[in-house]
């Protein structure tokens, strides 16, 4: 008899806000070939001749604004996750980081000592990337194939549309919305152009276009489209108007062509249309982290204010509500069948 387990699957963090444990997971991150797509040369003469030498120091502070009494918040909140998700369901349940510790395989090694054969891993992204989703696929397969070859693996899809997904972000967001804003931001994390191009199986892209046609086959790896596509249905959740939205894109790093607009500069350009009372959230992620804590409510905000805003509120994601561990479960359980049809 097969038994089965449950990996949660997110980013990741450094062990500590030391600038050498923070250099240590750049590098890991930031060498990714999925993450700074370059031939590995170039890519390293990039992280580790110039971002290396700088940005650990830099983001060691960052880190120092958001961390906790537990740690790195977003290890605390996946945590969180896996304990609540946990008492729902019963088969094991870990967890497991992208980059650093607990990795990809620690998570799978703890299934397999409780005699786990089939896995669903799920990768907390709402949305297809070949930064998030893809190399989170490409890496528990490596470990898979080299440690754990009798282990099968099912993974669960990206999400951005499911009506259960949508149904709990809108009532979250809904319940944390002020009573009165001038408009709602829509902050995703950014991914440089190209990378739509790549994971395009059609190679038709054309940034916009095929984006807001009813349907393409470019769209299941379209990051681009499935922020827009969950935008538009949280708004018709809300019934907020349009035209009171904004989507953006943060974190950009380097001079490369990355997807628009940017989150900086809507957030400096909003005050001198008229909008001075600002909500944002940011559905790219499901745990509240450094882009989210730092990069947003404290960076996000001094930006907005100093241009003439007068009020701005960040609305936490979902991180460990109760309806988001429902559909986890959900998300989960549907993938477990699947096993049973093969």
């Amino acid at each position: 008899m097969n038994k089965k387990g449950i990996l949660l699957v997110n980013l990741g963090s450094p062990k500590s806000t030391k600038v050498e444990d923070v250099k240590e997971y750049l590098d890991e991150f930031l060498m990714d070939e999925r993450v700074i797509d370059y031939r590995w040369f170039f890519r390293a003469l990039l992280v580790r001749g110039i971002i290396l030498k700088t940005r650990p120091a830099k983001s060691a502070e960052a880190y120092k604004t958001v961390w906790t009494d537990q740690g790195s918040p977003l290890i605390v909140i996946t945590e969180k996750i896996q304990k609540k998700l946990q008492k729902l369901v019963d088969i094991p349940v870990e967890i497991g980081m992208r980059y650093a510790e607990p990795s990809i395989e620690n998570g799978i090694k703890k299934l397999v000592e409780q005699g786990v054969t089939e896995i669903v891993l799920f990768p907390l992204y709402p949305q297809y990337a070949m930064s998030t989703t893809e190399t989170v696929v490409e890496k528990a397969e490596e470990v898979r194939k080299a440690k754990f070859p009798n282990v099968k693996i099912a993974y669960v899809e990206p999400f951005y549309n499911k009506e259960i997904y949508i149904n709990c972000l809108a009532e979250s967001i809904r319940e944390k919305l002020p009573e009165n804003f001038d408009a709602l931001q829509f902050s995703y994390h950014g991914v440089p152009e190209r990378h739509l191009y790549k994971t395009d199986p059609t190679k038709t892209c054309k940034i916009g276009d095929c984006c807001n046609q009813d349907w393409n086959p470019s769209h299941k790896f379209c990051y681009r489209h499935q922020c827009y596509k969950t935008t538009e249905l949280v708004i018709e959740k809300l019934g907020i108007p349009k035209e009171k939205t904004v989507v953006s894109f943060q974190s950009r790093l380097g001079k490369d062509k990355w997807i628009e607009p940017y989150t900086d500069e809507t957030l400096e350009n909003l005050p001198k249309k008229g909008v001075k009372n600002l909500a944002i959230c940011c559905p790219a992620f499901v745990s509240d982290c450094l882009e989210t804590l730092e990069e947003i409510s404290v960076e996000g905000k001094e930006e907005f204010l100093h241009a003439g805003g007068e009020n701005f509120n960040y609305l936490p994601c979902l991180n460990d509500e109760d309806r988001w561990i429902e559909v986890v479960k959900t998300l989960c359980e549907e993938k477990i069948n699947q096993f049973y049809l093969v």
